[in-house]
């Protein structure tokens, strides 16, 4: 392999194209018109324009991303996160095409694809599932049966996608019927599959997930866990590693499960096993992601693992360079999603230009980006900003990092959720580690947001005052150095 083309964009293609250099492999960024000027593209040694500014006409063309890598001789594609990252017909289509693709097979990636597919694969090994059906409902009456089985309330899921598409919790039986149809006609729309399936509600939970590595020659491990609880729509905000509850034996039951998993459908390259971990501590298998995480820079934290360079590697055929006896976990990290959203305002995307943008810095903070100072935020994309991570010697001195390179990231010209970034990780709830995935419903409102928003804007109007009089000054030093008078006094 001496060549990648990086399928994706932003800052996860900067981050791919960097590991790639590395290693001493050329790369080449795809891009769409609204990404012309973007940083990855001047990055990377090569650059193929590929649509329009609609993924939909540009990251999406698995045809035109194929063409592009046939056109500049590259050998392999890193799809990155998003995009065609998790389509199986993509992946069969780039080895059709004699190309590696840096990821699991097709089929791995189907039979993990359908959350009913992924339960069924992943039975014969032990592994703890949340009670519910096995297939795709029906009908109502057949709905109605499981409810009485299992009790409420109950989820319906659906099976295919995710994001909490297609997801409705029922209390009742009075609203079977009309949350089914619901949930059906999401799916449907979402997916263009409208199979759902019934399970228990799992009350209170923490989202926990394995990151783990699969070769080509049946070597896996895992590389512990990252717990993901906090998130807003079901989408995560706030990620760290390792989890502020596991013990380190219910770490290693997780971890073997998760490499279980990954057993199962006989999984090569880096993935991502979820659970659910209930109050009394019963962990249950959720599903798989067939790709690199937004949030595994906190292991590669934890770990000193370059997963890109792994993966890079699982690619090329060889095997991990390590085993799990070599694995050790060492201090605490935290991720914080920078989006161009609003929290005040119910995390409405908040779409602008960045007229200021001054990233942290100092010892164990790492930021994942794709923008610079004056770039406009498309409206085409998901708003991410970075992804801001902290890593110190232990939990809380990760937390008072993060906390400082809050405050030392200035942006202007677009609503973030930094402020409630600063706010989450400061909470009770989350430095004592007692929260859950309804950390959002139960402790935030836009109103706690007053305090920190209002830093902010004294904060950027001190940087927009600071910066009118330092241009002030320079300009006044140019005209000086063309007065004769001022440069007789000087001499």
């Amino acid at each position: 392999m001496k060549k990648i083309l990086v399928a994706n964009r932003g800052e996860i293609a900067l981050r791919i194209m960097r590991s790639a250099r590395e290693m001493g492999l050329a790369t080449v960024a795809v891009y769409s018109d609204a990404d012309r000027l973007a940083p990855f593209v001047r990055f990377a040694d090569e650059a193929v324009h590929i649509g329009g500014p609609a993924s939909s006409d540009s990251y999406l063309r698995g045809d035109r991303v194929i063409n592009a890598c046939r056109a500049t001789g590259a050998d392999a594609i890193h799809p990155g996160y998003g995009f065609l990252s998790e389509n199986a017909n993509f992946a069969r289509q780039v080895a059709e095409a004699g190309i590696i693709f840096i990821g699991p097979t097709p089929e791995a990636m189907e039979v993990m694809g359908s959350k009913l597919a992924a339960k069924n694969a992943v039975k014969s090994y032990g592994i703890p599932l949340v009670p519910g059906t096995d297939s795709a409902i029906e009908n109502l009456d057949e709905a109605i049966n499981v409810a009485k089985e299992i009790g409420f309330p109950l989820l319906i899921k659906a099976s295919a996608g995710g994001g909490g598409k297609g997801m409705r919790i029922v209390e009742e039986a009075a609203e079977l019927e009309s949350q089914m149809k619901r949930a059906i006609s999401e799916a449907e729309s979402a997916f263009g599959d409208g199979a759902v399936f019934v399970e228990r509600y799992v009350s209170g939970p923490r989202h926990i997930e394995i990151q783990v590595l699969a070769d080509q020659h049946g070597n896996v491990v895992h590389l512990f866990e990252r717990e993901c609880s906090i998130q807003r729509r079901h989408q995560k905000v706030v990620e760290e590693a390792p989890s502020s509850v596991l013990t380190p034996e219910m770490r290693d039951a997780m971890g073997k499960s998760a490499c279980d998993v990954a057993r199962a459908c006989n999984y090569v390259g880096a993935g991502t096993v979820e659970f659910l971990l209930d109050d009394r501590m019963n962990y249950y298998f959720l599903e798989m992601n067939t790709r690199l995480q937004v949030e595994h820079p906190v292991t590669e934290m934890i770990t000193g693992i370059d997963l890109v360079r792994e993966q890079i590697k699982v690619a090329e055929g060889l095997p991990l360079s390590f085993t799990q006896d070599d694995l050790k976990i060492h201090g605490h990290a935290i991720e914080v999603r920078v989006y161009a959203e609003d929290p005040q305002n119910g995390f409405l995307p908040d779409i602008g230009n960045l007229r200021t943008y001054k990233r942290p810095e100092g010892p164990g903070i790492r930021v994942d980006d794709g923008f610079e100072e004056g770039m406009d935020i498309p409206i085409y994309y998901d708003p991410m900003i970075a992804k801001l991570v902290t890593h110190a010697g232990d939990r809380e001195q990760a937390i008072a990092r993060m906390t400082r390179a809050i405050n030392d990231f200035h942006i202007s010209g677009v609503k973030t959720t930094l402020a409630f970034g600063k706010f989450a990780i400061n909470h009770e709830a989350f430095k004592s580690g007692n929260f859950d995935t309804h950390f959002v419903k139960n402790f935030f409102s836009p109103e706690v947001l007053d305090v920190f928003v209002d830093d902010e804007a004294r904060i950027a109007a001190l940087a927009a005052s600071l910066f009118y009089e330092n241009a002030k000054l320079a300009n006044t030093a140019v005209e000086n150095q063309h007065n004769p008078e001022w440069r007789s006094r000087r001499n």
